[in-house]
């Protein structure tokens, strides 16, 4: 099975990279965001192959504001987003802000899911974090014999993984093993939930207007594309959809 017919039977809908952020673009520019008036924010993987989005926000938006962690998910907190918040431009008075979080995965050539190459290593993987804590549930499942085992203790010496192993527990029914498709697809879902609930607790949408886009990046083996997720904007308390497809 070959990349395109991957991405055919796993994907509903995918868009290159640089098309998926500059449509978001122009979709949100019909609601008043720009990137003269407007601050961009980024949670992706810290993986090097993941940061070409941060390069193609960079290139429209402006410099984004990073809220990145393994795997993409959100451990930023409030000191961070308050910290984007005060650094919004808000030159006519009102402050808008646009959220990019994506989780990813890398697709090789004759359907490799979970595999890339990358400078000087043939078969690499992505995401490596996702990777390990799959591989470490389906061990641990096997040595025990009582289904996925509780989350491990915070390591102090390995805080974001950590973080990431339990966060994602929570969502993982009890016995079950997902493969690395559907725990990208799991920890999708939980960078938006985990972004939407931390931006609760500091937006005023009397004050500011924002955008959240999500999806998932997907590493080709010529380019990077996106599926694209719940994407939307918030203008005077009004959640307005937003079309990147």
């Amino acid at each position: 099975m070959g990349f395109e017919s991957v991405l055919q039977e796993y994907f509903d809908s995918v868009i290159t990279e640089t098309d998926f952020i500059a449509k978001s673009y122009t979709a949100l520019s019909r609601f008043g965001f720009t990137g003269e008036n407007t601050i961009a924010s980024l949670c992706v993987c810290r993986d090097e192959i993941a940061q070409s989005a941060r390069s193609i926000i960079a290139r429209i938006w402006g410099e984004p504001f990073n809220l990145s962690s393994l795997a993409g998910m959100c451990f930023a907190g409030r000191t961070a987003l308050l910290a984007a918040m005060h650094h919004a431009p808000g030159g006519d008075g009102r402050q808008r802000h646009v959220y990019y979080a994506l989780s990813h995965i890398a697709i090789r050539g004759k359907g490799r899911v979970g595999i890339c190459a990358r400078k000087g290593i043939e078969d690499s993987t992505a995401c490596g974090a996702l990777n390990a804590f799959q591989k470490e549930l389906g061990e641990r499942d096997k040595g025990v014999g009582r289904g996925v085992p509780l989350p491990t203790p915070l390591d102090p010496d390995d805080i974001e993984y950590s973080l990431m192993s339990a966060r994602l527990f929570r969502e993982i029914p009890c016995g079950h093993v997902p493969d690395l498709l559907e725990l990208t697809r799991i920890s999708q879902r939980v960078i938006r939930a985990d972004l939407e609930h931390a931006l609760t607790k500091v937006l005023d949408a009397q004050q500011s207007d924002h955008a959240l886009i999500t999806g998932i990046q997907i590493h080709g083996p010529d380019d990077n594309y996106i599926w694209p997720g719940e994407c939307y904007a918030m203008v005077d308390g009004n959640t307005l959809a937003i079309e990147v497809t």
